[in-house]
């Protein structure tokens, strides 16, 4: 699946926690973010890593977690 920025997204799968995509970055719980929730991908990190914008703020979020729509 070829993602790039600008990307709409949902998760496949939950991770087992997210971090935030802020310069000194927070651990948050699984729940933070539902599986249907949609988010856009606003920046590619190196490997398989992304920063998703989400309503809850922005994830660092690898690909195997993510689903692109449309």
């Amino acid at each position: 699946m070829e993602l790039a920025v600008g990307d709409r997204v949902c998760l496949s799968q939950s991770p087992p926690f997210f971090k935030t995509a802020e310069p000194m970055p927070m651990l948050r719980p699984p729940d933070t973010v539902a599986l249907a929730d949609e988010g856009m991908i606003t920046e590619q990190r190196p490997g398989k890593t992304w920063v998703v914008r989400f309503d809850r703020g922005s994830f660092l979020v690898d690909s195997d977690y993510l689903r692109k729509l449309g």
